[in-house]
């Protein structure tokens, strides 16, 4: 479209009905560490914890009096529902939300008490969209979409608006979180038309990175599978709309991981004492990556902190992953030899470093192993530096700082070698985190082949993180690998996997 167009929208756009102008404010203690002006735009600081409002309220506003009339229909497992919810109560327009069966319960919570109807439907975003679209034709309502509607961008496009109002000296570089790409696109559209000069960096989840991909190919791409734990940004093909926007107005993609997500949810904690959801912190965690890869210093930077609707249970997964993130924890695994006092000399060759694990499993006479997490502040130099330092006095050392059977496994089991168990292959599974996931695995599996280790932990997430050992003879891995295939569950084989081999083979 015009882009004359959007703005003339943007300028006109009906927000403020619901939403605040939130406040823009200083990362005093993270400026610091980055050497660099850092900012926070608080979207997370609105009437339902995100910036999802603006562009639902707008989207409404402009329907015709039949169309209010008759509601609105949204499919949504988080934000935008509210964001519908609380238009709808404003407006005074009946709301129906469709939501997987495996929302968190807060969130259904969050959109009756606006007065929206909850359905839920299906077990995932995908079945509760072609719900909604169902409802939608059969009863007359408008659907409202959460990122590829041109009042949708508009309204998230305010945010561009405040941004040039309440900083009106040049900005350097705009980090945006990307999901469908209505928020970035209605952020640089504006502040491109005001602003040229100013770099807009969008940020995906390096397991949801349909806009990265997007932009590498030239065309959306629909991406056979995400991962869920930047729940509210992973979207498996960015909107057609935002998509033609962004590739005039967004200057580059970047993809960030989990742990480099969680740690900026720390971040953003440690200098506002607000605990943001992983998609709210995409951005920061990207402007980090970004300033560092780039060697950027003493510039005007921004990041949008879009979204506060964290779980409870998923902080202690956070916390977790959030030293990893910072590279402020090294996790190695480390033969040691079994005799006295070998421990003593073990420490004594970490030196004085703090240690935040220590597991340990009698083997054999000859030797153990050890699995130890150190605290560092240098990050992969210090780490690089404690390896070296090991490797010189003897010890045989795996860095498992990336290992992520290690991190979201292995480090929370008990157990140790089995050496008679015969034919043992491990698998990584993502089951769908609800009622009966298990069942099916274990129904479907028959009586086949032997579990020999189960290792599962609940993160608060659409999925559970499964690790199992199963007993499959060599003749019966084709078998094997059907009954995979008809499963449907996302999976990894991990038999090779050096944390496997060392502690639990």
């Amino acid at each position: 479209m015009n882009s004359n167009k959007l703005i003339e929208k943007i300028l006109t756009a009906r927000v403020y009905d619901v939403a605040n102008e939130t406040p823009l404010e200083q990362a005093k203690s993270l400026s610091k560490r980055c050497k660099n002006q850092i900012l926070f735009k608080r979207e997370d600081l609105q009437p339902v914890f995100s910036f999802k409002l603006r562009g639902a309220f707008n989207c409404m506003f402009q329907l015709s009096d039949a169309a209010k009339a008759k509601g609105v229909v949204a499919a949504s497992a988080g934000n935008h529902a509210q964001g519908v919810a609380i238009s709808g109560q404003k407006l005074g327009i009946k709301t129906t939300i469709v939501m997987p069966k495996i929302t968190p319960e807060i969130k259904v919570k969050g959109v009756e008490s606006f007065g929206g109807n909850a359905v839920l439907i299906g077990n995932n975003f995908d079945d509760a969209y072609a719900h909604a679209m169902q409802l939608a034709d059969k009863e007359g309502m408008t659907f409202i979409h959460p990122f590829d509607n041109l009042d949708v961008i508009a309204g998230q496009g305010t945010i561009g608006m405040e941004l040039l109002r309440q900083h009106p000296d040049p900005i350097d570089y705009i980090f945006v979180a990307v999901g469908g790409g209505g928020l970035i696109s209605g952020i640089a559209s504006y502040i491109k038309y005001l602003s040229p000069e100013t770099k807009i960096i969008g940020v995906e989840h390096e397991e949801a990175p349909s806009m990265y991909q997007a932009f590498k190919q030239n065309k959306r791409v629909l991406l056979e599978s995400i991962g869920t734990f930047a729940d509210g940004a992973a979207v498996r093909q960015t909107g057609k709309t935002p998509f033609k926007i962004a590739q005039k107005v967004v200057d580059e993609m970047i993809l960030v991981s989990t742990d480099e997500t969680c740690a900026a949810i720390k971040d953003v904690f440690e200098d506002t004492r607000t605990m943001l959801e992983p998609a709210g912190a995409l951005a920061t965690a990207g402007l980090k990556k970004y300033l560092a890869q780039h060697g950027i210093k003493n510039k005007q930077v921004i990041s949008i902190t879009s979204g506060a609707n964290i779980n409870f249970d998923r902080l202690r997964h956070v916390a977790e992953r959030a030293e990893l993130g910072e590279k402020r924890e090294a996790i190695l695994a480390v033969t040691i030899p079994e005799k006295p006092n070998s421990f003593k000399t073990f420490c004594e060759a970490i030196g004085d470093r703090a240690i935040t694990e220590f597991n340990y499993r009698y083997a054999d006479s000859s030797k153990a192993q050890v699995f130890t997490g150190i605290k560092i502040s240098e990050g992969d130099k210090e780490k690089d530096k404690i390896i070296l330092n090991l490797s010189n006095k003897g010890y045989e050392v795996l860095d498992l700082s990336d290992n992520e059977v290690a991190k979201v496994h292995l480090r929370f089991m008990v157990g140790g070698h089995a050496s008679g168990v015969k034919d043992e292959v491990l698998y990584r599974f993502r089951f769908p985190e609800r009622p009966g996931a298990l069942l099916h695995f274990l129904e479907s599996m028959g009586g086949n082949w032997n579990i020999s280790l189960f290792h599962y932990r609940n993160h608060g997430s659409d999925f559970g993180r499964v690790l199992t050992g199963i007993q499959v003879p060599p003749e019966e891995r084709p078998q094997f690998c059907q009954f995979l295939q008809e499963l449907g569950y996302e999976h990894w084989e991990e038999t090779d996997n050096p944390a496997y081999q060392s502690f639990l083979r």
